[in-house]
């Protein structure tokens, strides 16, 4: 079973930049579209970023045109760089499959706050 391990998350002030990683434990993302989701406290976990293994990129409107999604085969690497981040609640960001299928990992806490 793949593993998904997520890092990059941290406290940053409204309007800075976090890049996210999700290292995974064998190339797959040539083979399956994947996507980043985040999860507020309280809420149910959204999809807000989508790469195909073409390479076509989709995004949730609340974050289109601030966050990037992309991947290196290579590495066996996705991130998500989120530009001009908001002031909002906490959120613990994940990489999965599109769609979400085994065991997610343990996600990585995004806080913007000033």
């Amino acid at each position: 079973q793949v593993q998904l391990v997520e890092s990059g998350g941290g406290l940053v002030q409204p309007g800075e930049s976090l890049r996210l990683s999700c290292a995974a434990s064998g190339n797959i993302f040539s083979r399956y579209t994947m996507g980043w989701y985040r999860q507020a406290p309280g809420k149910q976990r959204e999809l807000v970023a989508v790469i195909t293994s073409g390479g076509t990129t989709n995004y949730a409107d609340s974050v289109k045109g601030r966050f990037t999604i992309s991947t290196n085969n290579a590495k066996n690497t996705v991130y998500l760089v989120m530009n001009s981040l908001k002031p909002e609640n906490p959120a613990v960001y994940y990489c999965s499959f599109v769609p979400a299928h085994g065991s997610w990992g343990q996600g990585t806490q995004v806080t913007v706050s000033s």
